[in-house]
């Protein structure tokens, strides 16, 4: 584990409200059905949940976005909606939320991406995904194109929030890549198993244990093997870091110059590992941003990982609550 003295710490936590970020990806709603099991159905051997509560909340993108507003940060969030009633909730929740809406595209050729889960007594017992995974249209594709590179020019770092939806395709991945890093500005990918040749040059990317195995082709089964995948994902994708989340296992941070530090777990109990990766990559992206090297960027936001896996459903960490994270 790395050790921030409390200067060090809150200079870097401070320095979150200074970041305009870019967020780049695939937007969503996460809707969730809290209740209570009463019985079993009688017509199929599935439990019936008495439903008592719904809330609705950003997901996704939308849901990074959200993270670095909390955190202090500025995010402009680029994204593709659906034309439809889901959408408009989606519109209403960012401007509750105080989030831009200039880099949103609502489109009639797709539904807004919606995540339904029912939870019974803090169990996720089952989730329904409405959502079209198809690439955007050419019109839609050239519309995120444009927005993109305009919003890149007023931010200093970029998070691609990448579900598989559509809006992250290679091409506009390349450019973006390799315009940012020429500018010097950091590109962290949060991705999807699929996708990962599309990450070539980017800072850093954050995949979870499952993925980075799939990935590289080979199980994590050990610590020789994590490293094994963990050296070899850097190197393929000529990447600055890798940092892997490992769940109750904590988090593994590879770098360029064979640099490789472990953080275990700070989680003291797990409710809901939902957008716990979107709080990692947004701390992450913060803090270094910020000025905060790699490793202690992976620090700060293996502490944010732990506030948000502590409560139940889509949630975001704010600053205070990381310092006293710390005891800060």
């Amino acid at each position: 584990m790395l050790l921030l003295d409390a200067e060090r710490l809150r200079s870097i936590v401070e320095g979150f409200s200074d970041q305009r970020v870019l967020v780049l990806g695939d937007c969503m709603l996460d809707e969730y059905l809290w209740g209570s099991v009463v019985r079993i159905s009688p017509e199929a051997p599935v439990p019936v949940v008495d439903v008592k509560e719904e809330t609705i909340t950003l997901g996704g993108a939308a849901n990074v976005a959200s993270n670095v507003f909390t955190l202090g940060g500025k995010p402009k969030l680029v994204g593709v909606i659906g034309d439809d009633k889901e959408g408009g909730s989606f519109l209403e929740r960012m401007e509750h939320r105080g989030l831009d809406l200039d880099g949103i595209v609502q489109t009639r050729d797709r539904p807004t991406t919606v995540k339904t889960r029912i939870v019974a007594h803090n169990q996720h017992v089952v989730r329904a995904d409405r959502e079209a995974r198809r690439p955007l249209e050419e019109s839609e594709a050239r519309w995120v194109h444009d927005r993109t590179f305009e919003i890149l020019e007023q931010c200093g770092a970029i998070i691609v929030s990448d579900y598989g939806k559509g809006v992250i395709s290679p091409t506009l991945l390349e450019e973006l890549i390799t315009r940012a890093r020429s500018a010097g500005k950091m590109v962290a990918v949060d991705p999807k198993m699929a996708h990962f040749h599309y990450y070539s040059g980017a800072s850093v990317i954050t995949p979870n244990k499952y993925e980075a195995s799939q990935a590289a082709g080979r199980p994590i089964e050990d610590e020789t093997s994590l490293r094994e995948v963990g050296w070899t994902l850097l190197a393929s994708l000529k990447l600055d870091a890798l940092l892997i989340t490992r769940g109750e296992e904590g988090m593994s941070l590879f770098e360029k110059g064979d640099r490789y530090v472990h953080l275990p777990t700070r989680a003291r109990e797990v409710y809901d590992v939902t957008g716990a990766g979107d709080t990692v990559i947004s701390t992450l992206t913060l803090a270094v941003a910020a000025g905060a090297s790699m490793a202690e960027g992976a620090e700060i936001a293996n502490q944010a990982a732990r506030i948000a896996v502590g409560q139940v459903g889509t949630t975001s960490v704010t600053r205070q609550a990381l310092l006293e994270a710390f005891g800060s």
